[in-house]
């Protein structure tokens, strides 16, 4: 099969591979649809994960099943089925601990284009198919379906983190398309002002679709000074960190009332340490609790979120800026993930 794949860091090419074999709790998938994420980029070029090579990128897919192991009760050949980014091992140990996202280990329930080949092939191997594949609702858009694979659930898992509770004062830090989950997310659980921080006028357009109530620019001054001229000095609640880098926790930390809590769903391609500002986190007593989490995968989380869109209550289309036709424009849409245009928020790829 054909495959496109990170052949060693800071490169990628096409790749010829067999076809995944099928254990007998697993699915054989073919892609439907599919969608580049800023984490192949951190993957391929800023080395984040090591070094890889030949190894097929993609974690975000929505597709259809051509093979079911011998085990597998609730899926069958032909089904149409969202996949989500983080397939667990259900019956681990850290799964029982409530951590299945590390089953495994840290950070192993993340597998596809981790240390396992991943979606942007022919086909891709799903392991513990109960578990971890969700069925397409009829006449969901696949496109839209997409965004359920990562987007979605890891931009919830920001708000999850943070525990944002209703009247809370929220600023989400970077508004691609995680953090404008993010944003959704924080409305859903009932944040009074929601201030996102960011520049890109699509995206800021959209956070406000979604519920932001103000917009911080970080062009036009430091981020913690106009939060605290919106707050009247006080700070926020809450602070879901969606984008920046290591020092992003420093302003984080600055903006945030006593009592406060981070939730950090942004991941950290370089750098070996984080910053954390002293006198600001209370001199390690202001009770300032930073959470930082890999999103949970699995079947329930993928049936909770589609209800949302097939409910209206959730409206993923909008992160959705462009299409591309045919499995051979993985690479195209890739590449315009890299480039990251003004007017981009997420592409997807239609077979």
């Amino acid at each position: 099969m054909k495959g496109y794949g990170m052949l060693k860091i800071g490169s990628t090419g096409w790749l010829e591979k067999d076809v995944p074999g099928c254990g007998p709790m697993d699915a054989i998938v073919e892609p439907i649809a599919l969608a580049p994420c800023t984490s192949d980029i951190h993957t391929v070029w800023e080395g984040a994960l090591g070094d890889r090579h030949d190894m097929i990128l993609g974690h975000e897919a929505v597709g259809k099943v051509a093979e079911v192991g011998s085990l597998v009760k609730d899926f069958q050949k032909g089904d149409k089925v969202i996949v989500p980014a983080i397939t667990p091992d259900w019956n681990s140990v850290e799964a029982q601990q409530g951590f299945s996202m590390h089953s495994g280990g840290m950070l192993s329930g993340w597998k596809f284009s981790n240390f396992k080949d991943g979606v942007f092939a022919e086909y891709f191997h799903v392991n513990d198919a109960d578990g971890n594949l969700a069925k397409l609702p009829e006449g969901m858009d696949p496109a839209a379906a997409c965004m359920l694979s990562d987007m979605v659930p890891t931009g919830f898992h920001g708000a999850e983190l943070a525990e944002v509770a209703y009247g809370d004062d929220v600023c989400v830090i970077g508004i691609g398309p995680v953090g404008l989950m993010s944003v959704a997310g924080t409305a859903l659980r009932g944040a009074a002002r929601i201030l996102a921080v960011g520049s890109r006028p699509k995206c800021v357009e959209v956070a406000r679709e979604y519920g932001a109530t103000d917009i911080i620019n970080y062009k036009e001054g430091d981020i913690v000074e106009q939060v605290m001229e919106l707050t009247c000095g006080k700070g926020v609640d809450k602070v879901i960190i969606a984008g920046g880098d290591g020092e992003t926790f420093l302003d984080a930390v600055k903006m945030m009332k006593p009592g406060g809590r981070i939730g950090n769903v942004n991941y950290l391609g370089q750098g070996d340490f984080i910053k954390l500002p002293r006198v600001e986190w209370g001199s390690g007593m202001g009770h300032k609790t930073i959470a930082g989490g890999l999103m949970p995968g699995g079947r329930l989380r993928m049936e909770k979120l589609a209800s949302l869109i097939h409910l209206g209550k959730l409206d993923t289309k909008k992160l959705v800026t462009r299409t591309f036709q045919g499995f051979d424009k993985i690479e195209e849409a890739l590449m315009l993930m890299k480039e990251k245009p003004k007017e981009l928020i997420k592409p997807v790829v239609l077979m």
